[in-house]
């Protein structure tokens, strides 16, 4: 049974994480302040730790902070933002991945053990791999000519989708619903933003690898990625 240290101060989710965890052979050890954190872990040392940003007492970039300077657990961190900013500061920090809230429990599960496995030496259960590029699903780490890629939550689960459907035209539409589960409505401009950011970040000015078709979408070109 693998212990998890939950800093959460909605005592719903605390509560919903909890037991969803507990059938999977994870005891939760709740912890509601981030002023309380610290002393918590030194008490009583988890396997692993799930922090949330916005907490009463400290704040869980600084307790993400103090615990690394104590231990090479893997954290993971809860956050309702999307900024690729917070995520490169947390990285610094000493945070080993995100999942975005609401939190899907099973997502979690998934994660947790990724987390654990990478802890432990184990290699990735999945790996995709076009030319220089290489994608871990199991621990959602990105490596772009032999050098890890930082992405955001956004940049990744779209490289994720595109790169699972290499060699296939995509919509905004398709894209969307896979990555957030909503209906592209004409206005939403976040796909094509988000492409901008992975073609410059993966050296793709002239959209060889991902290409646009005019009209219809936009297709991950799987021999591209030299």
């Amino acid at each position: 049974m693998y212990r998890v240290m939950l800093v959460e101060d909605d005592a719903r989710l605390a509560d919903l994480v909890t037991e969803y965890l507990a059938g999977y052979e994870f005891k939760v050890d709740v912890v509601s302040r981030g002023d309380a954190a610290v002393a918590r872990f030194k008490a009583a040392p988890p396997d692993i730790v799930v922090l949330d940003l916005m907490l009463p007492g400290l704040d869980g970039m600084l307790v993400c902070r103090q615990l690394r300077d104590l231990t090479k657990i893997p954290i993971l961190i809860m956050t309702a933002r999307e900024d690729s900013y917070d995520e490169v500061s947390l990285l610094e920090q000493g945070a080993d991945d995100f999942i975005n809230k609401p939190v899907q429990p099973r997502v979690l599960l998934a994660r947790l053990r990724a987390l654990l496995r990478r802890a432990q030496g184990k290699p990735p259960n999945d790996l995709l791999t076009f030319g220089a590029l290489a994608i871990a699903t199991s621990d959602r780490t990105v490596t772009w000519r032999g050098e890890p890629c930082v992405l955001s939550n956004t940049e990744y689960k779209l490289l994720l989708v595109l790169a699972e459907s290499a060699g296939t035209v995509l919509s905004r539409d398709a894209l969307l619903k896979k990555m957030r589960g909503i209906e592209f409505d004409g206005l939403d401009r976040s796909i094509d933003n988000s492409i901008s950011k992975l073609r410059r970040k993966f050296d793709d000015a002239e959209s060889e690898k991902i290409k646009t078709v005019w009209g219809e979408g936009y297709l991950f070109s799987p021999s591209a990625w030299s």
